[in-house]
């Protein structure tokens, strides 16, 4: 009878267990999104001081200034995290455009204000990349424990499935060419 009584609390244990590891590991996952979230959110915000403050210089470059602010309202409109990663990778590249148009206008370059937003906007990209490491790594937990055994089976009995990582566009994995 002890015996019975026994692997029966080792078996309620190991559930418990289980079940509180998977919904921690979710929280975890849904606080690194919840962080890359806030670092696009910032970017997004800077985008128009840095905008305004290019347009000073280089009136002519409307496009560039539509393609920017365009992306910034696709960042804030977003709502799934597809949709954000998406509309994150759209308004780096650009401002990736609007730095190569800063390069053309040498007092614009020198501009304290430009200077300040350029490294403002680089402090984010920084914790942005930190937030999506962070992210993948909660990512592979979760993904490591519901895919081996015994936490499959818990998996399986909770619904729970597998969760994508955060990947970069092909356009990013591209070598870099560097001439001098």
């Amino acid at each position: 009878m002890w015996i019975l009584l026994i692997v029966a609390l080792a078996i309620v244990a190991f559930f418990v267990y289980y079940f509180n590891r998977i919904i921690v590991l979710e929280n975890v996952i849904s606080n690194a999104w919840a962080q890359i979230d806030v670092q696009l959110k910032k970017r997004a915000d800077l985008v128009p001081n840095l905008v305004e403050t290019v347009k000073g210089y280089a009136k002519h470059e409307r496009k560039v200034f539509n393609e920017v602010t365009k992306a910034r309202t696709e960042v804030l409109k977003a709502r799934t995290p597809q949709q954000k990663i998406k509309a994150g990778n759209q308004l780096a590249d650009a401002l990736k455009t609007i730095f190569a148009v800063a390069e053309n206008y040498p007092k614009l370059r020198a501009s304290e204000n430009f200077l300040m937003l350029q490294e403002e906007l680089a402090g984010i990209e920084s914790k942005i990349a930190y937030a999506r490491q962070f992210y993948n790594d909660a990512i592979l937990q979760y993904n490591n424990l519901i895919e081996t055994i015994p936490g499959v089976w818990f998996a399986k009995f909770m619904g729970k499935k597998e969760k994508p990582m955060f990947k970069i566009k092909d356009v990013e994995r591209k070598q870099v060419k560097v001439k001098f």
